[in-house]
């Protein structure tokens, strides 16, 4: 699963290099926890706790996070919907898109729209994601992937795997067991980690090259580019 890690931070670096971007993004996600929760306290708020944590690994300033929760804590009832769109790239790749909106008709619209105006196809539901496996990743430094996967098979977590890459450790959990996973890394003396999320990875991967890698970082660009898109799942191996 090495490659697939590696694969998904060259599009975290991309995409992190839009902060603004990033922050809204960040923005929205969390005043839907908190709202959605019923919440915005983190203590209180498990989902929104978790949130918070990812815009922090994000580095998402502190005042972002802060401005996001206190619009929570107005009355306004504003309801964001998640969402999954799914459909092909040059050459066949494969993407999948989620979404957190407020208009569902709008953002269903501007998908389709990136992807028929950028040389993609966009697919009916359930034609990409049975090709992905949702995955819960954790990341953090150290030098001992072994005793992390001993860790983890002791404290009865259904991890998949534990990988060295470089200086860090990379840790694939069945998504249901990212939390406990968590936890039972910090018990073990873990106190921080670059990143915790559930994401979609590819079972098999995919290269392009001249006119077709060109096309396709396009397309994710126009995706990327819309304010509902959360993430964008694909196969394609980034150099």
């Amino acid at each position: 699963m090495g490659r697939k890690w590696e694969n998904i931070k060259m599009k975290k670096a991309q995409t992190d290099g839009a902060a603004a971007k990033v922050n809204s993004k960040y923005g929205i996600e969390i005043y839907a926890a908190a709202k959605q929760g019923g919440s915005p306290d983190p203590e209180a708020n498990s989902t929104l706790k978790f949130v918070i944590e990812r815009a922090k690994q994000a580095q998402v300033p502190k005042h972002v996070i802060e401005r996001a929760l206190e619009k929570a804590k107005g009355s306004g009832d504003e309801t964001f919907i998640e969402g999954r769109y799914e459909g092909f790239g040059p050459n066949g790749s494969l993407i999948i898109v989620d979404t957190l909106t407020s208009n569902v008709n709008r953002t269903a619209t501007n998908v389709r729209t990136a992807f028929n105006k950028n040389g993609g196809t966009y697919g009916a539901s359930g034609s990409v994601s049975y090709l992905f496996d949702e995955t819960g990743v954790i990341v953090f430094e150290g030098d001992d992937a072994d005793g992390a996967l001993e860790t983890l098979l002791d404290a009865e977590v259904d991890v998949r795997d534990a990988e060295q890459q470089d200086d860090q450790v990379v840790v694939y959990t069945e998504p249901t067991a990212l939390h406990q996973a968590i936890a039972a890394l910090r018990d073990s003396g873990v106190s921080e980690f670059s990143t915790t999320e559930i994401t979609m990875l590819p079972q098999s991967e995919m290269t392009l090259e001249g006119d077709d890698l060109e096309a396709f970082e396009k397309l994710v660009d126009a995706l990327e580019s819309d304010e509902d898109v959360q993430q964008v799942h694909h196969n394609v191996t980034l150099s």
